[in-house]
Order: C-alpha cells, then structure tokens, then sequence
C-alpha cells in the first residue's frame, strides 16, 4: 500500500483507526513525494525534533518509492485525463497516485480527491 503524506501524519500522531489499517496491510510503501511533504511540514512544526525522529525511524524500515521515468509517463497520463475530464487534483497527489499505479498497490489516504483516478483504489479510514 502507497502511504499518502495524511496517512503518514495520522501514523505519527497515533491514529487508532488508522493504526488498525496499517497492521492488517501487506507491504507497506512510501513515496518520496509523501517523504518531501512530509519534511515540508516539519520545517514550522512545534514537535519538529521528536517528528523528525519518527520520521527517520520510519524512513528506516519502509521502502521508499523513487519517481523514475515510468513514473513519469504514468504520471502524464492520469493529468492529461483528469484535465480533459475536468477533475484535476493537486500535483503532487498526482504523482503519489502515479507511483500507486505503477507499482500496482492502493492509496492509503483520506483523499477523496484519488477516486478520480481511473484504476486507482483507495484506502481510508
């Protein structure tokens, strides 16, 4: 499963919920997208230290998920076809949702916004 940067944020923050979806996933996959917002937010966050240690712990243990040049076209197409279908969607969930397809797993996020894409499967919470 493709870890959205609100997941990630849930996950620090202790989520019960969102806990149960993540022990009863298989893999688990961070995108380096999710990883560059993710240290964005730090950087005005009071808990800066402490999230920045379990950031790195979960940096650590998870797989991180590279934009390659298959992302990339991956990518292309899911904005072509939510711009000629009217339904755009920040760029950077366009990628996360690219990288989603690309490796053939679902979204872990609150998102609503990732059911626009076509062959996307999203996981909330």
């Amino acid at each position: 499963m493709i870890v959205d940067t609100n997941a990630l944020s849930g996950w620090r923050d202790g989520d019960s919920a969102l806990l149960r979806v993540i022990g009863a996933a298989g893999m688990l996959v961070l995108p380096v997208v999710s990883v560059g917002e993710y240290l964005y937010g730090l950087r005005n966050s009071r808990r800066r230290t402490e999230s920045e240690a379990w950031q790195n712990r979960i940096v650590g243990a998870l797989r991180v998920a590279p934009v390659t040049l298959e992302t990339a076209g991956v990518y292309a197409s899911i904005r072509s076809i939510l711009d000629r279908t009217g339904r755009p969607i920040p760029a950077n969930d366009i990628w996360i949702a690219a990288l989603a397809l690309q490796h053939r797993l679902p979204v872990l996020s609150r998102d609503a916004h990732f059911d626009s894409v076509d062959g996307l499967t999203r996981v909330s919470w």
